[in-house]
């Protein structure tokens, strides 16, 4: 496995390069799936009117939950179509994606391949630069290495785009393994 410096002589520039192109080949034709828009469109008529606070409750509940063994508001997120789908795309991928996880028009998990740390991902960069910049938004994590796992990974995000309405309805995070990648 590939140290942290093994990684540095690339600049920014090229590594984003590397991981739109990845992202455009392997990603992008998953977001035009009838499951996953289905999932997406159903989750935004649920929270349309959800007010900044109501968003927040359910994310503390959502964080309060992780880690315990009763946990159905997570529960919810990582298991069914939706969920399943993300992990056979992971397990296609041969190690190179780590992570992928599907907001809705707030910001909010509508499915994850694992549960992720908090529920409402509105309030963070990943969110607001891909889904806030339109249809086209697309947010290119810097590689971070990940000592528990010995790992470099970036986190790409892009808006997920109604073929029906040719507007915005969600976004993707997809957390891909630099090591493997680069």
């Amino acid at each position: 496995m590939a140290a942290e410096s093994d990684i540095e002589p690339l600049n920014q520039e090229a590594i984003s390069q590397v991981l739109r192109v990845y992202f455009e080949d392997e990603i992008a034709e998953m977001l035009q799936e009838p499951w996953l828009l289905g999932a997406i469109r159903a989750q935004n008529e649920r929270t349309n009117g959800l007010t900044e606070a109501e968003i927040i409750d359910l994310d503390q509940e959502w964080r309060a939950q992780v880690g315990e063994q009763d946990h159905p508001m997570v529960d919810a997120v990582v298991e069914g179509p939706v969920a399943e789908h993300l992990l056979h795309k992971i397990a296609r991928a041969g190690g190179v994606i780590a992570e992928i996880f599907v907001m809705d028009a707030q910001g909010l998990n509508v499915a994850a391949a694992a549960p992720t740390s908090d529920y409402w991902q509105g309030d963070e960069a990943k969110f607001q630069k891909s889904f806030g910049a339109g249809k086209d938004g697309m947010e290119i994590g810097e590689i971070e290495f990940d000592a528990s796992i010995g790992i470099s990974q970036a986190q790409v995000s892009a808006t997920i785009v109604d073929p029906a309405t040719g507007e915005p309805i969600g976004a993707v995070t997809v957390g891909v393994v630099a090591d493997l990648l680069l």
